[in-house]
């Protein structure tokens, strides 16, 4: 997946929402075909899903905003944007007390612009972090260059994002803590100190801790999850939700336990979602079985592929999403939008398999984030760069 180009200037925020844009010249005849075989409900993912409440969403790339077959695709289709590297640590702040937010300013505003809602992604992680960041050394000094970044850059984005993943992979496979900067140099306290900084920033924001192999409920990194969120609950750290990465990708397939998972989360009283979606060749019956783990959970908020076309993915040879590389919609598409919109879908039952973990499991950037102009971490009336 390619890093983002800071080189593009934010449009000025919309005081309100407008309405969804629809596509017009060739990608009309693309949305005819697609409302040929759902004429019964929405023709759109987001549309589809909003029918239940829930959103449908994409991960955006700043730098691909120039492209129009990417922006029509994703204007007409999706109702959520998380923004694919914008947000992360090395891009809004790459040295440290220095913020920079015109990447994911031209994510916000473009998607905002075109009535969706934007997802913040990610706060502390391990990946993506500045040399600053790495360099850290002792509990109080790593600790209090945590809290920083996360009040510098929620402060940025108050009362404008509905969801903050304010942790991003923490877990080994195995259900134990990953040794990273933080917990090497804070320990396991580290992750519940993060919510309650984010809590203390932005009490509007529902606070999220998301991962990858955490779908199958018998897997010990699930299990490590569960028990976190289980503790966190019951001594009050506010945590609201889990993300569910679901890269179906790299050799995992979609187990048969997932919407047992979904279920087991929401009981502990947080949402959960599906924030990162690829599979592997488009599969049908993992696209469709996965969609509808979702809809039969309530508290499942919303789906979120990561990205729009094939030759828009961190695995692009895998040919993972909805949309072909030439902008077309896949069979799985048509198997997500009935899913949304209630149809009868034969479901094959899954495989149920342990997922094989890759060797990384988020999509990492591939070229280092060039900072754009400084900005205050004070958030602005409007959100400009």
């Amino acid at each position: 997946m390619s890093e983002v180009s800071n080189g593009h200037r934010a449009h000025p925020r919309m005081g309100f929402r407008v309405g969804r844009v629809l596509a017009v010249g060739a990608a009309g005849v693309l949305i005819a075909a697609v409302m040929a075989s759902t004429a019964f409900g929405a023709s759109t993912l987001g549309g589809a899903a909003a029918q239940s409440g829930r959103y449908f969403g994409t991960a955006i790339n700043s730098g691909k905003l120039g492209d129009s077959q990417y922006t029509t695709i994703a204007a007409r289709e999706f109702n959520m944007a998380t923004p694919e590297n914008e947000m992360k640590p090395d891009a809004t702040e790459p040295t440290r007390g220095t913020f920079t937010f015109s990447a994911g300013d031209t994510v916000y505003n473009w998607a905002t612009s075109h009535g969706m809602k934007v997802r913040g992604h990610t706060l502390v992680w391990h990946s993506q972090i500045p040399s600053w960041m790495t360099s850290l050394s002792g509990s109080a000094a790593t600790l209090a260059g945590m809290q920083e970044h996360i009040n510098g850059v929620m402060a940025h984005y108050k009362g404008e994002l509905p969801y903050w993943d304010v942790v991003n992979e923490a877990f080994n496979e195995d259900g134990t803590r990953r040794a990273d900067v933080w917990q090497n140099n804070i320990g396991n306290s580290y992750i519940e100190q993060a919510f309650q900084t984010a809590r203390a920033a932005d009490g509007a924001a529902k606070l999220c801790y998301n991962d990858y192999n955490i779908e199958n409920w018998s897997y010990a990194k699930t299990q490590g999850v569960y028990n976190m969120v289980k503790d966190f609950k019951s001594r009050g750290i506010p945590i609201d939700c889990v993300g569910f990465q679901t890269h179906m990708t790299g050799g995992s397939s979609l187990p048969a336990s997932f919407q047992t998972t979904l279920s087991n989360f929401a009981a502990l009283g947080v949402d959960v979602a599906l924030t990162e979606t690829d599979v592997t060749n488009a599969d049908v019956t993992q696209y469709t079985n996965l969609t509808k783990a979702c809809l039969a959970v309530s508290r499942c908020v919303g789906i979120t592929v990561w990205g729009v076309r094939d030759s828009d993915s961190w695995r692009s040879g895998e040919s993972p999403l909805l949309f072909d590389g030439s902008g077309n919609p896949k069979a799985a598409y048509t198997a997500v939008l009935n899913a949304l919109n209630g149809s009868p879908v034969q479901t094959p039952t899954p495989s149920g398999q342990t997922p094989t973990p890759p060797a990384t499991a988020t999509p990492p950037q591939t070229a280092s984030p060039t900072p754009p102009q400084t900005a205050s971490p004070t958030p602005p009336s409007t959100i400009t760069p």
